[in-house]
C-alpha cells in the first residue's frame, strides 16, 4: 500500500454510469411514500420501481397486454374503416 495517493484527477459518482436512468431528488407526501413502501414490501418489489411504473402508467406509456377479445375488437374496428 502506498503512503500517499493522488486524488487530484478523481471524479465523484458511480464507477460505471447507469444509462437510461437519472438520479433525482423528489419530495413526496409521507402518506403516498408509505403506501408505495407497504405495497412494495407485500409484493417483494422495490418501491422506486413501483413509483416509476405508476408514473409511466399516468403518462400513457405503460405496456399493456392485449387479450383475445381486445384484439378482435381492434381488428373489427379497422376492417370497418377499410369497408
Amino acid at each position: 500500500m502506498k503512503r500517499e495517493y493522488d486524488f487530484s484527477k478523481g471524479k465523484r459518482g458511480a464507477v460505471i454510469a447507469q444509462t437510461g436512468k437519472t438520479r433525482i431528488t423528489i419530495y413526496l407526501d409521507d402518506d403516498v411514500l408509505e403506501e408505495f413502501r407497504e405495497r412494495a414490501d407485500s409484493t417483494g418489489r422495490g418501491y422506486q420501481t413501483m413509483i416509476n411504473e405508476a408514473l409511466r402508467g399516468h403518462l400513457g406509456k405503460a405496456q399493456q397486454t392485449i387479450d383475445a377479445n381486445t384484439l378482435r375488437r381492434i381488428i373489427r374496428e379497422e376492417l370497418r374503416k377499410t369497408g
